[in-house]
């Protein structure tokens, strides 16, 4: 049965939930608009036979969820951010833990790990710590040591004792692997295996038929290469915009460099696009960017979810020379890396790919194959082992 989301934080349970004895609590910290991988998950659990419910945060800009075949439930917050907010957060968690039945609790990255640690120890029930990211290499902890600190500490304490951990990619798993002597199994971020059909139209966003759309989606933060690649726009001799899909702490600075720059006839920002409705966007893209800057383990180590859209939708990739994407991208060779994000270079490169329509052509073909094997149907199945309690 599909239920329309509650936004506040006076949700009922509904009476699927309620009166099923395979119950699944999966919790988050994000506003559940956006994040494909546990809606993945969720779905999966509903396919084992669990009445699931998803719990994240509501956001004062939070967008009004689209209906999904398992319910969700965002709590309102004193704090959006720091310390504050992940204390708030997983205090409030763990009451709602305790007091609501379940079978097994899935506990999305660290920062969601202690509250469902503690319930499950007090409730004895199944626990398992799905790892998105290597959560202390993130570039928001870079420097800041004290919270570093914190947040190893909790790792240390829950992390040894865990019996369930997946991990997005092998070298995240490996970072864990290594620092805890637990077993970690690899659930990549892949999409699920999409149609060709139903792209977003070109001229229904203001952009000209003929003119090539340059894809960068996801998360608009520091370190991502944006704004060389708004800059890279100067210098680009292919008819070409760049389209910005999503939002973060850069979105309004990024719009002041367009502007101040006269790029706003070569640069697009779509604002933040329901993950359901994505791939429509995605499909109308020549190149999509992944060009994050090696600032962090994490970066470093990342498999992009906006890398595995790109592939999904058959869209051939500039990015980053990271290990996790150039494995793929020599295994299936679908497009390119760079070497430096100094603009000039970066439009030489983009103005290379968009010229060489025979290169191009032969990325497409490559990525045909390359989509029907990077799909979440053949990922789930090793997903349905891990659950399977």
């Amino acid at each position: 049965m599909i239920e329309h989301p509650v936004e506040k934080a006076n949700f009922v349970l509904g009476i699927d939930f309620i009166m099923s004895i395979k119950r699944a609590i999966v919790s988050v910290t994000n506003d559940l608009t956006t994040d494909q991988r546990v809606d993945r998950t969720c779905r999966t659990l509903v396919k084992m036979g669990y009445a699931v419910l998803l719990i994240g945060r509501q956001r004062k800009d939070s967008q009004t969820l689209l209906p999904r075949e398992y319910r969700m439930h965002r709590m309102e917050l004193l704090f959006d951010k720091g310390p504050l907010f992940y204390a708030e957060y997983n205090f409030r968690l763990f009451l709602f833990l305790i007091f609501h039945k379940s079978a097994i609790l899935i506990a999305n990255d660290l920062d969601t790990l202690l509250a469902n640690y503690l319930a499950s120890k007090l409730k004895a029930v199944n626990l398992a710590l799905d790892c998105h990211e290597y959560f202390r290499g993130v570039p928001e902890l870079v420097g800041r040591k004290i919270t570093t600190r914190i947040w190893k500490g909790i790792e240390d304490w829950i992390f040894p004792k865990l019996k369930k951990v997946i991990a997005v990619n092998d070298s995240v798993a490996k970072l864990y692997c290594e620092e805890y002597g637990v077993q970690v199994s690899v659930i990549r971020n892949v999409p699920y295996r999409k149609t060709m059909t139903g792209a977003k139209s070109k001229t229904e966003l203001g952009i000209r038929q003929e003119q090539k759309v340059i894809l960068y989606q996801g998360a608009v933060n520091l370190d991502r290469g944006l704004e060389e690649a708004i800059l890279a726009m100067n210098y680009i001799r292919s008819d070409a915009i760049l389209v910005i899909a999503g939002i973060g702490d850069l979105f309004e600075k990024l719009k002041k460099i367009t502007r101040e720059q006269g790029l706003s006839d070569r640069v697009m920002f779509l604002g933040q696009i329901p993950f359901q409705q994505l791939h429509a966007f995605t499909l109308m893209a020549d190149i999509g960017l992944s060009v994050e800057k090696d600032v962090s383990l994490n970066y470093h180590y990342c498999l992009p979810n906006k890398f595995l859209d790109y592939i999904q939708a058959e869209v051939p990739v500039l990015v980053s020379p990271f290990p996790e994407m150039v494995a793929i991208l020599d295994h299936y060779f679908i497009g390119e890396t760079i070497e430096k994000h100094d603009p000039e270079y970066l439009a030489g490169k983009l103005d290379e790919m968009l010229t060489n329509p025979e290169r191009l052509a032969l990325y497409k073909q490559n990525l045909a194959k390359a989509a029907g094997e990077l799909c979440w149907e053949n990922e789930e199945k090793k997903l349905l082992l891990i659950f399977d309690f």
